[in-house]
């Protein structure tokens, strides 16, 4: 299992939405930066401070040209419950295959129960990865200020070569 790393093209992974509707990573983010969260379950309140700080930045992440997309191993009815309990309007996936994630990024699954544990991922507008996130347990994740000043710092150093 290789780790994703600045530079790799982030992996084609289709996810399934509460809407019905499936969404194809790193496609669903060209023409802007993009931020990929694993995050561990709707049970994990680590993770649910994670998604709710991204969405208060939505706002924020939107002017920047920043899509965020969350995904987890939880069924769709815990997935849309989560999203309604605690406003979440960005994509999030559901009902994901742990050990073919982890195949194809490198994130670390907990054996009993299965699920990912946090990872996040920020992605160039071509799908690059520009950084990579990976935590073994509970805590250690991407923060929406630090994701900004990182896309604000890209964007500028893109531009000016």
């Amino acid at each position: 299992m290789a780790l994703l790393g600045p530079g790799d093209l982030f992996p084609n992974l289709t996810i399934n939405q509460v809407d019905g509707q499936s969404l194809t990573l790193p496609d669903a983010l060209v023409d802007g930066f993009g931020v990929v969260l694993f995050y561990r379950g709707s049970w994990c309140p680590y993770c649910i401070a994670q998604l709710r700080a991204f969405q208060r930045a939505s706002e924020r992440f939107t002017e920047a040209g920043v899509k965020v997309v969350a995904l987890s191993v939880d069924d769709e009815t815990e997935t849309a419950d989560m999203i309604e309990k605690n406003g979440i309007t960005f994509p999030v996936g559901h009902s994901v295959d742990a050990s073919a994630i982890s195949s194809a990024t490198g994130a670390f699954v907990n054996p009993q129960p299965v699920y990912l544990q946090s990872t996040g991922f920020v992605l160039d507008p071509s799908g690059k990865v520009v950084v990579s996130v990976f935590s073994s347990g509970a805590i250690g994740r991407l923060v929406p200020d630090d994701v900004l000043g990182l896309v604000r710092y890209a964007s500028r150093t893109s531009s000016s070569h």
